[in-house]
């Protein structure tokens, strides 16, 4: 299938390896021109190596914390000044830590808002303008199934991938007329080397072995296996196309059924 996003022009945050990554190799084997950041322009560079050699095409790189304002806004303007154009939008972070409420100050949230909803916020507001005046354009926040189902450990990321939800369903509102689709993405349990980092350290703090504890992640997941960044992509990679172009204000797990309730 032709998603008919040869040459446009994709920001993807976040994006030197994990989730991130494969987005970024997908919609590169897609044919669009994409720009990746991180903060570790080492691991930019080795990332966007390894997606050229795989997908082809000419992956930019841009060292780029997203919570810095500065940053960003240098970002997307180096993007438009070399492309002229910002048609695609990824918006990923990393998660904040894992705990519970009385794990946490108040300043712990500030950090975990500051990651994952005000970094998207602050790109948003970058990137709309220029893809109003192209009459086109797709954006795409990266959350977690945690916004639908709360994690107990992970008190920061609900709350604050909740309030990303929020913003850009109120957002794909606000745009739609000007050809601009917002959705959500939310990745379910998937197989991505941090996961398999910490199938490592429960295997070493000797609580079990690796097949215990993907064996423990899987139990509630109906399709008994976790995900694959590859298919992750894949959905994220058809929200951008020109077929996915009356979607918007969706946030669409992906999570091989582990989400229990209707919508």
């Amino acid at each position: 299938m032709d998603l008919g996003i040869k040459d446009k022009v994709a920001l993807i945050t976040a994006a030197s390896q994990g989730l991130g990554k494969a987005v970024a190799w997908r919609l590169s084997l897609e044919g669009a021109r994409v720009v990746i950041c991180s903060r570790s322009l080492d691991k930019l560079t080795k990332a966007a190596d390894e997606i050229v050699a795989d997908a082809g095409g000419n992956v930019r790189t841009i060292a780029c914390n997203v919570t810095d304002e500065n940053q960003v806004k240098g970002m997307v303007d180096h993007i438009v000044g070399e492309f002229g154009r910002l048609d695609i939008l990824v918006c990923n972070a990393g998660g904040p830590p894992a705990g519970t409420a009385e794990d946490f100050e108040l300043d712990d949230y500030r950090k975990a808002l500051e990651l994952n909803l005000l970094s998207t916020i602050n790109l948003c507001n970058l990137a709309i303008p220029v893809m109003k005046k192209n009459k086109w354009g797709r954006i795409i926040g990266m959350t977690s199934v945690s916004v639908k189902q709360p994690i107990d450990n992970l008190i920061l990321s609900n709350t604050a991938r909740t309030g990303v939800t929020g913003y850009l369903k109120t957002l794909s509102n606000q745009v739609a007329h000007f050809g601009i689709t917002v959705n959500s993405v939310c990745p379910g349990y998937t197989r991505t080397q941090r996961v398999e980092n910490l199938a490592k350290a429960f295997a070493e703090s000797g609580k079990g072995t690796i097949k215990d504890f993907y064996d423990k992640l899987e139990k509630d997941i109906p399709m008994k296996r976790l995900g694959t960044p590859e298919e992750f992509a894949q959905v994220v990679a058809f929200l951008t196309s020109q077929g996915a172009g009356y979607i918007t204000g969706v946030s669409l797990q992906v999570d091989g059924g582990y989400i229990k309730g209707l919508f």
